[in-house]
């Protein structure tokens, strides 16, 4: 009798039972994998998945910024005051609002400004103005390329002691940006300035009592240079200063001079000081008016962006 027949049968029916088993468990097991898994939708192919990983290209990729990243949007106002009482008497008030919005290919900024200030320099003299002038500015960019820009900026001045009720300036031009990025920018300006005043009533008075005759508007035409600079030095710290050249044509005795200069510092999260300064030059003024005037300001800021 053979029975070496018989045992293999039965290892042969033990290996089947094996294999249908591990067959069953290894399609619960997907099955719950496959449970496991993420929507298709929200699953990412990385690199990797392909079998090769381009570690070059995905490292300087990283390194060019996008136009998006240079959006950036900015608001604030500010404002400072002195009062002094006694053996003599003053006040002073300065305010600043300002506001600049950089969408991809174009930027958009505005500016409005006061100054007034009263004084007396003895205790029985009556307070009397002695700083009055307000200014607005609004200029607009169009990008053409990352470092290249056309401009148009409009900016309205009244100045009491400097003998105009109004001062209009429209400032086309171009723009180049040797650094340009959301809070650190250096440029130069190149374009062309129509200046229109219209001088002060007083003014024209005591110009005409010295034997001189001006008239009530004036206009000039001018080259435009200017060179600024931006930069956020700090989260606690930031610098503004620009410089600006006009050169009369085709009258060249005309030209002037104006800067610019502000550093703030950060006392809280929407709270800052700044320390302004501006010079104003004009080479050939009105009459009975000195070529340069200053202005130093310490305000306190309010960051609304």
């Amino acid at each position: 009798m053979n029975r070496g027949v018989p045992i293999l049968d039965r290892a042969w029916a033990l290996e089947r039972h094996l294999v249908a088993t591990l067959a069953a468990g290894s399609v619960v097991t997907l099955s719950t994998m496959v449970s496991a898994q993420p929507a298709a939708s929200v699953m990412t192919h990385e690199t990797a998945s392909a079998g090769s990983v381009e570690v070059a290209t995905n490292t300087f990729a990283t390194v060019k910024k996008p136009d998006a990243e240079k959006d950036a949007s900015e608001a604030k106002i500010q404002a400072g005051g002195l009062s002094a009482t006694g053996n003599s008497r003053s006040l002073a008030l300065t305010g600043v609002a300002s506001m600049r919005v950089r969408r991809s290919l174009n930027e958009i900024s505005a500016t409005a400004a006061a100054n007034y200030g009263r004084s007396a320099s003895t205790p029985a003299d009556k307070m009397k103005t002695s700083v009055e002038n307000y200014q607005g500015k609004l200029r607009y960019d169009r990008f053409v390329s990352d470092n290249l820009a056309l401009f148009l900026a409009q900016s309205g001045r009244h100045d009491r002691f400097q003998g105009l009720d109004l001062r209009l300036n429209l400032d086309p031009g171009v723009a180049y940006y040797l650094m340009d990025e959301p809070k650190h920018q250096l440029w130069g300006e190149g374009g062309y300035d129509l200046q229109f005043d219209i001088i002060r009533d007083e003014t024209i008075i005591d110009a005409f009592a010295t034997g001189k005759l001006i008239q009530k508007t004036d206009i000039r035409h001018s080259a435009r240079l200017f060179v600024g600079y931006r930069n956020s030095i700090s989260e606690t710290a930031s610098f503004n200063t620009g410089l600006e050249y006009l050169q009369g044509i085709p009258e060249t005795k005309f030209w002037r001079l104006n800067w610019d200069a502000a550093l703030n510092t950060s006392i809280s999260t929407s709270f800052s000081l700044a320390t302004t300064f501006s010079l104003r030059y004009d080479h050939q003024p009105l009459s009975g008016v000195k070529n340069t005037d200053t202005l130093t300001a310490l305000n306190l800021v309010y960051q609304l962006l």
